[in-house]
């Protein structure tokens, strides 16, 4: 389309293509063990059957996270014996998961679903809202699944990585993309970063090194212009960054204030992760503040209490160093148990009924 401006005529091959199903994590997995075991950082596996459960262990085959070689195939090839403590933080885990998916993710998904098939129909703050809905629903989905992953393998007495440490409360760019996806960002550093040159070279290289690792990141999640202006932005934007914010820690108000931009910026580049054309993300970002339309009440108050709830444990969870859950432990028996309660009856009774939705990432 640039190149017709100017009357020269492309006839490129598509960027939209048809792959198969969780294609993205299990070949990101292969990748890395075929780089590590060519690196020598570990020793090939002479065993088909122990690799074969290594590349496609169940919980996390099609939607991560992405393990390091390192880290679960020795845990795989090791004797295990059930550890009652184990398997019930995992169940309490997966119920947490299931919270964030079935309770919040899959009630703000219909009406997400519904705005950006028919972004024309809305205007003004419609159009902030299904933004600040994917925001949410998004990391309640791909978390929400993470943690049923790493629950249901600590029934086997498996311990996958954490993929997310409270991302929505990062200071800056940099912090986003160190609790956002932690082992895709991490996999891109090692394997494509990093052979780069990462840091240690020039400005202007250091900065390249940036972004042809976020645009690739962009097309990891699909073959589609969105994606590669998504990736580009958020490199554009930690480049920015590093030239002019000071990176120094800050607390109190300032720190506030600088969580609270990086969410708006974030949400605002999740518009073109969701949108299904580039026209499509600059509607909605030309629209959205032109009036007020009305909204879905029942939606509205399931996305703040969602997102209260998932703001209050992801704040424990940075503040205290560890995840809620296990705090929760600490707790009378009283506490705990009305806790778990709660949390499984909010899932059997707020869940959509008769709707059956797949998770957002396993499209990738």
């Amino acid at each position: 389309d640039f190149m017709n401006l100017f009357a020269i005529h492309l006839h490129p091959m598509t960027l939209k293509l048809l792959l198969p199903v969780g294609i993205s994590f299990y070949t990101f997995q292969t990748l890395g063990y075929v780089i590590d075991v060519y690196r020598g950082t570990t020793k090939a596996e002479k065993h088909f059957g122990i690799y074969a459960a290594f590349i496609s262990f169940f919980p996390q085959l099609v939607a991560g996270p992405i393990e390091r070689t390192n880290n679960l195939l020795p845990q795989i090839k090791a004797h295990h014996e059930f550890n009652y403590e184990q398997a019930v933080y995992g169940l309490k885990l997966m119920a947490w998961g299931l919270f964030k998916k079935l309770v919040v993710s899959d009630n703000l998904a219909a009406e997400v679903d519904k705005i950006f098939e028919n972004l024309h129909d809305y205007n003004g703050f419609v159009l902030i809202l299904a933004s600040l809905y994917f925001t949410l629903q998004i990391y309640c989905d791909f978390s929400g699944y993470s943690d049923i992953a790493r629950g249901s393998s600590k029934l086997f007495g498996i311990e996958l990585m954490h993929n997310f440490r409270s991302p929505y409360f990062s200071a800056s760019i940099h912090e986003f993309w160190s609790r956002w996806h932690i082992s895709l960002s991490t996999w891109f550093r090692d394997y494509v970063y990093i052979p780069l040159g990462g840091n240690r070279v020039s400005k202007f290289r250091h900065n390249m090194n940036l972004m042809i690792t976020f645009i690739v990141s962009g097309l990891w999640h699909g073959a589609n212009w969105t994606f590669v202006v998504w990736g580009g932005l958020h490199g554009l934007a930690q480049i920015i960054e590093n030239a002019f914010v000071n990176r120094k820690e800050v607390h109190g108000f300032m720190w506030l204030i600088r969580v609270v931009c990086v969410f708006i910026l974030c949400s605002a580049l999740w518009v073109f992760f969701r949108a299904q054309t580039l026209s499509d993300a600059m509607y909605i970002l030309t629209h959205m503040f032109n009036g007020i339309s009305k909204i879905s009440k029942r939606v509205f108050l399931c996305f703040l209490f969602g997102g209260l709830t998932v703001a209050i444990y992801d704040y424990i969870s940075l503040v205290k160093s560890q995840e809620a859950i296990s705090l929760i432990n600490n707790r009378s028996t009283f506490t705990k148990w009305l806790a778990y309660i709660s949390l499984v009856l909010a899932v059997l009774i707020f869940s959509p009924k008769g709707a059956a939705t797949e998770f957002v990432y396993f499209q990738f």
